[in-house]
C-alpha cells in the first residue's frame, strides 16, 4: 500500500513537472513565433538590409538560450516542492509558501527572459537600423512577452493546483493575500483586450512602425486577441467557477443538515478564504451539535430546548406535574459488598431502564441522585395525560429491574402544582422542579421499598389517570408521610404488570 501511494505521488509530481515544462517551452516557442511573424508582416526592422541574418541568428540564439535557462530555472523551482510531495510528508511553512509562489515565480521566469530578449534585440536593431526600428522591435517583443507572461501565470495556477492544495493545508489563506481574483481579472483583461488593442494602436496610429502590410498585421492582432482571450477567459472561468460550484454544493449539504462536509482548499485568493470560511462554518456547527448533544445528555433534550428557547434566565412557572421518584433498596450495603466499578456498571444498567421507560412516555429524568432518580411528567414539555404516563413508566421500570434481578427498588408517584424552571445564580443554574408533589413522591418511595408491588402512588394520581391504567392498581394504606400534615391515601401497583 505504501509503495502504491508513493508511486501515485511520483506520477502526480511527474505529471505536474511535465506540465510546467510543456507550459514553459510551449509558451516561449509560440510567443517567439508570433512575434517573429508580426515583425515580418510589419517589415521590421526596415533599414537592416543584407545584415538581417545577424538579427535572425541573434534572435534564434536568444530563444534557444531562453529555453535552456527557463527549463533549468523551472526545474530548480519545482525541486523545492517535489521532495516533500514525493515522500508524502507535509511541507514546512517555508516550503508551503514557496510552493504557493510557483505561478508567480513562473511568470517572473518568463518575464525575465522576454525582457532580456527585448533589450538585446531592441539594441541590436538600433545598431543595425534606426531608432524607429529599435522602438518598433522593442514594442512588438514587449507586447509578445506580456502576453506570454500572462498566459504562463494563469496556466501555472492550473498546473500547480495539486501541489498548492497540500501547501494550503499548512498555510491557509488569511490576512494579506498573495493572489486576488482582481489580479486574475486584470491579467485576463490584458490578454483579451489590453495587449491586442495596444498592438492595434501601435500599428494603425502614427508614426508608422515598419513598412509592411498594416492590414495583415491588424488581422493577425485581432486573431491573437480572440485566441489568447478565449484561453485566458477559460482559465479564469475554471479558476473561479469550479470552486464556487463546489462551495454551493457544500453549502446545500450543510443546509440539509450534513455538517461533516469538508471543502478542499485549493486556491490562495479570496476563493480560498471563502473555502476556509465554509470549513470553519461546518466545524463550528459540528462543535455546536456536539455541545448541544452533551448538554442534552446532561440535562435532557427537553431541558436543552427550554434553555435554548428562554436563554440564561432564572425563570420558570407553576404548573401541574406528576413526579416519579425511584430509589435502590439498601444501597449502603450494596456499595460495601460491590467493587466500585461493578457498582457503577450495575447502576448504569438500572438508570438505562429508567431513562428508556420515562423517555418513551414523554417524561423527563430531571436528575440522578446517587442511586436514585427524580423524573417529571408535564414539565418542561406539557403532556395531555401526565398521571397515566407516570404510572405506566413506574411499572415499566419496576418490571425491567426485577427481570434482571440485580437490584431491588422502591418507586413513589405523586401529582400536584410545583415550580418548574431554572434555579440557582446567573453564573450557575439548573432546571428543576420544587413543590409538595416532589416531596410526596420521595416519601412514598421509602414505604414502597417494603410493599409487595414496590410502587406506591398517591390517590390524586390514580383519580387523574385513565381507567385502563387504574386497573393495574389497588388501594394500599393511609400513610402519615414525614413533613406532611394531611395523610396520603396510597395505591399499590399490582405485582404483575401485563402489557
Amino acid at each position: 500500500m505504501r509503495g502504491k501511494t508513493m508511486s501515485s505521488r511520483f506520477r502526480l509530481v511527474l505529471r505536474t513537472s511535465l506540465g510546467f515544462a510543456a507550459l514553459g517551452v510551449g509558451s516561449s516557442v509560440c510567443g517567439a513565433g508570433v512575434v517573429a511573424l508580426l515583425l515580418l508582416l510589419q517589415g521590421l526592422p526596415s533599414e537592416v538590409g543584407d545584415r538581417g541574418w545577424i538579427l535572425g541568428v541573434t534572435a534564434a540564439g536568444i530563444v534557444a538560450l531562453s529555453l535552456i535557462v527557463g527549463t533549468l530555472w523551472t526545474a530548480w523551482l519545482q525541486r523545492r516542492t517535489a521532495v516533500w510531495f514525493v515522500f508524502g510528508r507535509p511541507p514546512t511553512k517555508a516550503e508551503a509558501e514557496l510552493a504557493l509562489r510557483l505561478p508567480v515565480d513562473m511568470g517572473i521566469v518568463s518575464g525575465t527572459l522576454w525582457l532580456i530578449g527585448t533589450i538585446v534585440l531592441g539594441a541590436l536593431a538600433r545598431v543595425l537600423g534606426s531608432w524607429m526600428d529599435a522602438l518598433g522591435m522593442a514594442l512588438v517583443i514587449g507586447l509578445g512577452g506580456l502576453t506570454t507572461v500572462g498566459l504562463t501565470y494563469l496556466a501555472a495556477e492550473w498546473v500547480a493546483r495539486p501541489v498548492m492544495t497540500i501547501a494550503l493545508k499548512v498555510t491557509p489563506p488569511k490576512g494579506t493575500l498573495r493572489v486576488t481574483v482582481r489580479t486574475r481579472v486584470v491579467v485576463t483583461w490584458s490578454l483579451a483586450s489590453g495587449v491586442p488593442f495596444l498592438g492595434v494602436l501601435l500599428v494603425a496610429a502614427p508614426p508608422d512602425l515598419g513598412q509592411g502590410d498594416h492590414v495583415a498585421s491588424l488581422i493577425m492582432l485581432s486573431a491573437i486577441g480572440l485566441g489568447v482571450g478565449a484561453i485566458g477567459t477559460g482559465l479564469l472561468a475554471k479558476a473561479v467557477a469550479t470552486p464556487l460550484h463546489r462551495l454551493r454544493v457544500a453549502l446545500d449539504e450543510i443546509a440539509r443538515g450534513n455538517k461533516e462536509i469538508v471543502v478542499e482548499v485549493d486556491d490562495s485568493s479570496e476563493i480560498g478564504l471563502l473555502q476556509t470560511s465554509v470549513n470553519d462554518l461546518a466545524a463550528g456547527l459540528r462543535e455546536q451539535e456536539r455541545m448541544r448533544d452533551l448538554f442534552g445528555r446532561h440535562v435532557g433534550d427537553e431541558v436543552a430546548r427550554h434553555a435554548l428557547e428562554y436563554g440564561a434566565s432564572l425563570s420558570g412557572d407553576v404548573r401541574e406535574v406528576t413526579a416519579l421518584f425511584v430509589d435502590v433498596v439498601d444501597s449502603t450495603a450494596l456499595a460495601s459488598r460491590t467493587p466500585p466499578e461493578e457498582l457503577v456498571k450495575t447502576l448504569n444498567r438500572f438508570f438505562t431502564s429508567v431513562v428508556h421507560a420515562v423517555g418513551a412516555r414523554g417524561g423527563l429524568v430531571n436528575k440522578f441522585q446517587g442511586d436514585a432518580a427524580l423524573c417529571v411528567f408535564g414539565a418542561p414539555t406539557r403532556l395531555a395525560d401526565a398521571p397515566t404516563a407516570a404510572l405506566s413508566a413506574a411499572r415499566a421500570i419496576r418490571d425491567a429491574v426485577q427481570e434482571t434481578g440485580e437490584l431491588d427498588l422502591g418507586i413513589g408517584v405523586a401529582s400536584g402544582r410545583v415550580f418548574a424552571g431554572q434555579l440557582g445564580t446567573s453564573s450557575r443554574f439548573e432546571y428543576t422542579v420544587i413543590g409538595d408533589a416532589v416531596n410526596e413522591a420521595a416519601r412514598l418511595t421509602e414505604y414502597a421499598k417494603s410493599a409487595d408491588g414496590r410502587i406506591l402512588a398517591s390517590e390524586a394520581v390514580l383519580e387523574a389517570a385513565l381507567e385502563n391504567e387504574r386497573s393495574h392498581w389497588k388501594p394500599y394504606a393511609e400513610l402519615e408521610l414525614r413533613g406532611r400534615q394531611e395523610p396520603t391515601h396510597a395505591w399499590e401497583a399490582s405485582v404483575l404488570s401485563p402489557e
